[in-house]
């Protein structure tokens, strides 16, 4: 019960650091660079689903420096899907 009440509470606290971005200000603004790629690959699952119900959501920040913010990116999505990928491989062997 404990585990579930812990991933239901990192789950909201996930859910609150989700990103929304004001597409008309995308020329205005400064470019993300490659530690907001890595968080917002970080957050990508919760960003998912979120955009499927805010239209304001974005999982992908349009606004960003190329290369950096797509390296941030891709390795937050590694950390974030490898990391539950060995977890689960850790509780199947239980």
């Amino acid at each position: 019960m404990n585990n579930k009440l812990f991933l239901l509470l990192l789950l909201l606290l996930m859910e609150s650091c989700a990103s929304t971005h004001d597409l008309s200000k995308c020329i205005q603004s400064t470019d993300a660079g490659f530690l907001h790629g890595f968080w917002q690959g970080l957050i990508s699952p919760v960003s998912f689903v979120l955009s499927l119900f805010e239209k304001d959501i974005t999982i992908y920040e349009v606004a960003n420096n190329g290369n950096w913010y797509n390296l941030g990116f891709v390795l937050g999505c590694y950390v974030t899907f490898k990391g539950s990928n060995e977890g689960a491989k850790r509780m199947a062997k239980k």
